[in-house]
């Protein structure tokens, strides 16, 4: 059976992707596809959203939306069936958004590993975790 793989990154860090990549690479070894995910926050407050200038946001979705396909390039190996998706708006709620359109099988995170101050699981992933409706693999950095 294919397994088809929901996979959020953040292009600006590698601890988010190098680690989740290779599980997700291992998972597809009987075939599937796999969905690359990178969110671009949405800016929320109107007076925020006034300090940029016009078109912002869609110059802003293009470059990010190149950025993507050219990390889609350069890491995953030709052999996989891989489909990149740039989303925006709030990074948790994307995330489930996309995998539930998306009827993936298993979403693979990244979460650093906690010290006494933190919690086990950044926000982001532990909302994903409590939320999803499909599997999640959260790998340790």
């Amino acid at each position: 059976m294919a397994t088809t793989i929901l996979l959020p990154i953040d292009l600006s860090s590698p601890a988010s992707w190098v680690k989740p990549m290779a599980e997700a690479q291992k998972m597809l070894l009987g075939g599937g596809a796999l969905h690359v995910v990178s969110v671009l926050p949405d800016f929320g407050m109107s007076m925020v959203g006034t300090f940029f200038k016009a078109g912002f946001e869609q110059t802003a979705l293009h470059q990010f939306g190149e950025a993507l396909r050219k990390w889609v390039a350069q890491n995953v190996p030709g052999s996989i069936e891989v489909h990149p998706h740039v989303l925006h708006g709030n990074i948790y709620d994307e995330i489930l958004r996309a995998a539930d359109e998306l009827d993936v099988d298993v979403i693979v995170m990244a979460a650093h590993r906690p010290e006494a101050k933190d919690y086990l699981l950044g926000p982001n992933v532990a909302r994903v975790v409590r939320h999803a409706k499909q599997s999640v693999y959260v790998v340790r950095d």
